[in-house]
Formats: structure tokens, sequence, C-alpha cells
């Protein structure tokens, strides 16, 4: 008697209900481990210039940032150089998947207040912001 193959459709739907069995995996995000080291540009300081730069970083399993870009510009050049060099001295508590360091790409706002300490009351600047783009 000849073997009879099952559908490809059939397989497919047969493996995506074996994957519901398994348990969600546990993710966490990157957290900041020092405080941020951005340095104002000296020149939009004495300006009076404020800005706010978005980089879009991958942090490492290592929990140094590894890639960075320009999300969103600040519209001076000055910020968003700054806020590049910046990520250099970074660290990071690296993103986890049941426990295990994964690399991941998060957002992180980057704030150039004149006057910091009544600014930072307004909003949390410590923490990245995930981003749906796990390990690319």
């Amino acid at each position: 008697m000849p073997m009879i193959r099952p559908p490809a459709a059939l397989l497919a739907l047969a493996a995506a209900l074996a994957a519901c069995d398994r348990a969600p995996a546990v993710e966490t995000q990157p957290r900041q481990l020092v405080p941020p080291p951005f340095e104002y540009p000296e020149e939009l300081w004495d300006a009076g210039v404020e800005g706010k730069t978005v980089l879009r970083i991958r942090v490492d399993t290592a929990g140094r940032v590894d890639s960075v870009r320009v999300a969103t510009a600040s519209g001076h050049k000055g910020f968003d150089s700054s806020a590049v060099a910046g990520t250099a001295k970074l660290r990071f508590a690296p993103a986890t998947r049941d426990g295990r360091p994964v690399a991941r790409w998060v957002l992180l706002p980057v704030f150039f207040d004149i006057n910091p300490d009544s600014a930072a009351a307004a909003r949390d600047t410590a923490r990245p912001a995930a981003q749906d783009t796990a390990g690319t």
C-alpha cells in the first residue's frame, strides 16, 4: 500500500499547535547602569538652545552599545553628534530571554536641557524604549 503524505498546510498547522504548548519566553529589556554621559555642546549652551535627539541603539549581550543611528534628529548637528558620541560610554544590563542575554535594539531619547533638574521631573529618561526588533 502506498504511503500518503499529509498536505503541507496540515504539517504547518501541527507545528503551530506544538509551538503553542511551549511556555512563552520570559524577556527583559536592557537597563541602563551608568548615568547618561552626554555632553552639552558649548556653543548651543551659550546660545540657550535646548533639544532632543532620539537614538536607535543596539545593546549587545555584554551590555555595550555596538550600533547607533539617529532615529529622530534634534535639528542641531551639535546635539546629534554629542548624543552619538556619548553612546560609547553607556553601559547596560543586557536584555534577556529565558534568563540568557540577547542583543536588542532600543530607542533612547537624549534630552539637552539648560535646567535639567526641572525638566527631568517631567519625564523618565533613565530607560530606553523597547522596540520590537529583537536580535535584528
